[in-house]
C-alpha cells in the first residue's frame, strides 16, 4: 500500500496530529540545516511531502464533506 493510501485509512483527528508532529520535526530540521548539523538531508524533503499528502487527503474530505 502506497503512503497516501495508508493516510486514508486513518481519521481526520489521527491526520491533524500527524500533521502537528511532522511540522515541528520540519522546524527542526530546518534549525539543524541552518546551524551545519543536519545529517539526513533527504529528511527534510520526505517530510515536506508527507505534510503535503496530509494536507491533500484532507482537503479530498472536506470537499467531499461539503
Amino acid at each position: 500500500m502506497d503512503a497516501a493510501a495508508d493516510l486514508r485509512t486513518k481519521t481526520p483527528d489521527e491526520l491533524k496530529e500527524e500533521l502537528l508532529k511532522l511540522r515541528k520535526e520540519a522546524f527542526n530540521l530546518r534549525f539543524q540545516k541552518a546551524s551545519g548539523q543536519l545529517e539526513n538531508t533527504a529528511r527534510v524533503r520526505e517530510v515536506r511531502r508527507t505534510i503535503a499528502r496530509i494536507k491533500t487527503v484532507l482537503g479530498e474530505r472536506t470537499r467531499t464533506a461539503s
